[in-house]
């Protein structure tokens, strides 16, 4: 028997093998039989590569972004074109009353005899007084013989109150505080202060006897008092139910409250009315 020869691969042989079989493998994989040819033919398959695909997805990302930017846009557009077709339009009916209304001033007793003819909707509207003064930070008390027609919720400082309030809870329209507890309050003071309910002792809402103060509030004692940025006071006076006399001896009170050296002008209407100019006697 001849010799038989053992042809050892060395390490760089090895390598090249290697190589080549890895080199086979990614060629089979470009290539896809394709039904209908003859055996042995191959048709290159053509499609995007996975660096491709990554690229697609950022780009198909950032068209949809810019699509729902677009809608958004036009919504806002949209929005601002129904806001300048409305804004400042008025009812027909109101346009109708306010013709009764002439830009001189009325006195109070005229005012008074105008204001239920321009009377616009079903319910018993609240007569309002808006009050402009010569400056801001002013206050004053006043006790409304007839009330106001509304029932005001009088609620006294405690510890479950200044936690109701620090939960955004505020379900009275007059907070009275004894001394002592005012430091607690400085620390819903933020909730309080831009309602103008935080008590203080210019309008009379920091008591040492809380319980006598509230009775005489929910008997018609209203805190009187210019708003945060703007020498105007706004309040209640009554119902247009209450009949000219009742209203006129509430609005009396409280320009006399406020004293006519700090006022300059005046302005009476109800809920949906137009404004009516008071002339100050």
């Amino acid at each position: 028997m001849g010799k038989i020869r053992v042809k050892t691969l060395g390490v760089e042989d090895v390598e090249k093998q290697q190589k080549k079989e890895a080199l086979k493998r990614k060629e089979q994989k470009k290539t896809a039989k394709v039904p209908g040819l003859k055996g042995g033919q191959r048709v290159v398959a053509v499609g995007p590569t996975e660096e491709e695909l990554v690229r697609l997805d950022e780009l198909s990302t950032k068209q949809k972004k810019l699509e729902v930017q677009e809608v958004s846009k036009v919504s806002k557009e949209k929005a601002k074109d129904k806001t300048r077709d409305t804004q400042g339009k008025r009812s027909s009916r109101y346009q109708t009353v306010a013709k009764l209304v002439k830009k001189t001033k009325y006195t109070l007793s005229e005012a008074l005899g105008l204001l239920p003819k321009l009377h616009l909707s079903s319910f018993d509207e609240t007569v309002e007084l808006h009050i402009n003064t010569i400056d801001k930070g002013i206050t004053a008390t006043a006790t409304l013989p007839h009330g106001s027609g509304k029932k005001v919720r009088v609620a006294i400082a405690n510890d479950q109150i200044i936690s109701d309030v620090s939960k955004g809870k505020i379900n009275f329209d007059v907070l009275l505080a004894e001394p002592f507890i005012m430091p607690k309050l400085a620390r819903v003071a933020k909730f309080l202060g831009p309602r103008g309910l935080m008590p203080n002792p210019k309008n009379g809402t920091i008591t040492t006897n809380p319980k006598e103060l509230a009775k005489k509030y929910e008997g018609g004692q209203v805190s009187l008092r210019t708003e945060s940025k703007t020498p105007i006071i706004h309040l209640s006076v009554g119902k247009l139910s209450f009949g000219k006399e009742k209203l006129e001896e509430n609005i009396k009170t409280v320009l006399g409250a406020v004293k006519a050296e700090k006022i300059k002008n005046v302005t009476l209407k109800s809920t949906m009315s137009p404004g009516i100019r008071i002339k100050l006697v």
